[in-house]
């Protein structure tokens, strides 16, 4: 137990991985409404008109509030936009809202100490309020790194002690994409250096005593965000600080991919208890972004507050399979489930909506980049031949009569797969909870290299059951595949599947919530495969939204991934319209990583790991990059696209569409 703290974590980030329980925080005052400790997880969003257009601005933010955010966070790019904040916040009064506004800095301290007086929080990033970013490889010695860090103590107290001075909280904001050079050479480009880019200015917060302080470790790629601020956690612990954590993953996108890299990142660490305020963020109007953050949080509202046990804090392991029937497990991508049971199954296009498209003139099925592994039929024989590569699944009574197996698997109950007189010779799915092991149903297992086990739950903390069946398979020295099967029934998530776009229906809970069940294992690396059981759901809609958590965890690429900027004061191109323009004639690229970027705030830094990038560079103009590099420079708004293809071409990384 940390005496500062009162916080169970010795070595861990988290109080518990079986039961739900929230870390405590610090609690911390934003204006009127304070978060971390035993407030509930708040919600927030940023603005993206120019912050010198008052009315709109405030109009805004107005929406958002409307929408359900708690703080708005507005761009100060300069000394002007700082002191327009004033105008924004006098109008808002005025109008009866006050939300608590946060000033979005980067690079220009001096706007910064503008802002802190007029607003309720700053956010500054360590990568660029002092430092520079300019990819060199910088060398220090021992003393050289201290004067380094006493430079910035002196370029960063003015804003602390202003802080101070008016009562103005502060969020400490570490970016993946810009982290300082002076960071990247002595760190790398690693969760470690995000979490010193950040630590360095805490203890410089601490020294000056003053512990109004907001942390977040954000990143496109949601391993290394929850990588990040799960290491966040065990470095303040061990230094007897509990600060409250702010939670996103940046850059997520649109749409369905945005939604589900978002829950992948912020879900998996909410499910262990961390976070005190989310930002979802997507390349889509703001006031869309809180829906699909309330969303995420409200799952946590009916489970246990506080962890009233004493057991140590943990970190869950990978769990490393054997490989089955050169198909599943080991080093194979995992794989897709479908059931198709309710279909018709007298009709071969029916496979369309799990990849398979039938084309009748030729009496043969086309695949695509999304075609599901297995499709799970219950107890109904199809009346058409299946395509040769797609594995169907049967219940095992249904299975036992099928003459022809080939390509054709049984699932079973663990009481059937014991009693059964007839096993496959390839691979038997075993439907299991983790309540199971220890039973003697159990332990009456043969050790039989076919199994692979369906994992299913129906606890409320759903994942943590999921993964402590993980846990106990490598205790015990088992191997087996594992699907993880989670099922959400029709009554929760009929009518939430329309236009993800549309404001009257901003987002889809079932996609939030499966790929926060299973991205939160995933990317720790447990599961071969997924399968996601939503009666409600049409299937073409299931099969998209488990390949994009895949994508999401990066255990499965399937598909062009964009690294978009959700667009704010500083965007000088329309993101969601460019946005669109650029999937249109790439989407087809499988692989390939994208970064679509409104200014060089959101640039070549902030789309770290992406393989080329559109950055708006000014009025009608753009840089185009390949990786870090700039390859032309003020492109126009007209030909950038034609010419970012042409790049790709170049690189020999272009096929032509179908």
């Amino acid at each position: 137990m940390d005496t500062k703290t009162g916080n169970t974590l010795p070595g861990g980030y988290c109080n518990s991985l079986t039961e739900y329980a929230r870390w405590r925080t610090r609690e911390v005052s934003i204006g009127d409404i304070p978060m971390g400790g035993d407030n509930p997880i708040r919600i927030q969003s940023m603005t993206t008109v120019d912050t010198m257009d008052t009315i709109g601005s405030v109009e805004q933010t107005i929406r958002m509030v409307e929408a359900g955010c708690e703080y708005v966070r507005i761009t100060a790019p300069s000394i002007k936009e700082a002191n327009n904040l004033a105008e924004i916040k006098k109008e808002l009064r005025k109008r009866g809202y006050h939300v608590p506004l946060v000033a979005d800095i980067h690079f220009t301290p001096n706007a910064a100490e503008i802002a802190a007086r007029i607003v309720e929080k700053v956010r500054i990033n360590p990568g660029n309020y002092a430092d520079k970013k300019k990819f060199d490889q910088l060398n220090y010695t021992a003393s050289a790194y201290q004067s380094e860090l006493e430079r910035i103590y002196t370029k960063f107290a003015p804003l602390v002690k202003i802080c101070k001075e008016y009562g103005t909280a502060m969020r400490i904001g570490t970016n993946h994409g810009s982290l300082s050079d002076r960071i990247m050479s002595h760190y790398g480009d690693t969760p470690e250096g995000m979490v010193e880019s950040a630590m360095e200015f805490i203890r410089i917060c601490e020294d000056l005593d003053y512990h109004r302080i907001v942390v977040s470790m954000k990143s496109s790629n949601p391993q290394v965000m929850v990588r990040a601020y799960r290491l966040l956690v065990e470095t303040m612990v061990s230094e007897g600080m509990n600060y409250p954590l702010h939670l996103g993953v940046t850059e997520a996108g649109d749409g369905e991919d945005g939604r589900i890299k978002s829950a992948v990142g912020i879900g998996t660490l909410l499910e262990d208890g961390l976070g005190d305020t989310v930002r979802v963020s997507l390349t889509e109007e703001p006031e869309l972004e809180a829906p699909v953050a309330i969303a995420l949080v409200n799952r946590y509202k009916s489970r246990q507050k506080e962890y009233k046990g004493n057991a140590p804090a943990c970190k869950p392991t990978a769990y490393v399979s054997n490989e089955v029937n050169v198909f599943i497990g080991g080093t194979q991508v995992p794989r897709v489930v479908v059931d198709i049971s309710g279909k018709n199954l007298k009709d071969p296009h029916t496979l369309t909506d799990v990849g398979y498209k039938y084309d009748p003139w030729l009496d043969k099925y086309h695949m695509g980049e999304q075609s599901v592994d297995f499709v799970y039929l219950g107890s109904t024989l199809p009346s058409f031949a299946m395509p040769g590569n797609l594995k169907q699944l049967y219940d095992y009574p249904t299975w036992r009569n099928i003459q022809d197996k080939s390509n054709i698997h049984p699932l079973f109950s663990l009481s059937q797969f014991l009693e059964a007189t007839e096993r496959d010779a390839h691979l038997n799915l075993v439907r299991i909870r983790y309540a199971d092991i220890g039973t003697p149903a159990f332990e009456a297992l043969p050790l039989d290299k076919t199994i692979i086990f369906v994992v299913e739950t129906d606890v409320s903390h759903g994942m943590a059951d999921q993964r402590q069946f993980f846990g106990a398979l490598s205790e015990l020295g088992l191997d087996n595949p594992v699907i993880i099967r989670r099922h959400y029934p029709a009554a929760d998530f009929t009518g939430l599947l329309g236009d993800l776009t549309d404001p009257e229906e901003p987002l889809s809970k079932l996609q939030v919530y499966a790929a926060t069940d299973m991205g939160a294992l995933l990317v720790d690396g447990m599961g071969s495969g997924i399968w996601i059981d939503s009666p409600a759901t049409p299937v073409d809609k299931l099969v998209s939204a488990s390949f994009a958590i895949l994508q999401a965890t990066r255990s499965r690429i399937s598909k062009t991934e964009y690294i978009c900027c959700p667009s704010c004061g500083r965007t000088l191109f329309d993101l969601q319209e460019t946005t669109q323009m650029i999937r249109s004639r790439t989407n087809h690229l499988k692989g390939l990583k994208i970064g679509i970027m409104g200014c060089i705030v959101n640039g070549p830094g902030e789309m770290a790991d992406a393989d080329y990038g559109y950055v708006g560079a000014g009025p009608g103009k753009i840089t185009l990059y390949r990786g870090k590099e700039v390859v032309k420079r003020n492109v126009g708004t007209t030909d950038a696209l034609d010419e970012l293809i042409e790049i790709i071409k170049g690189d020999g990384r272009w096929i032509d569409p179908e």
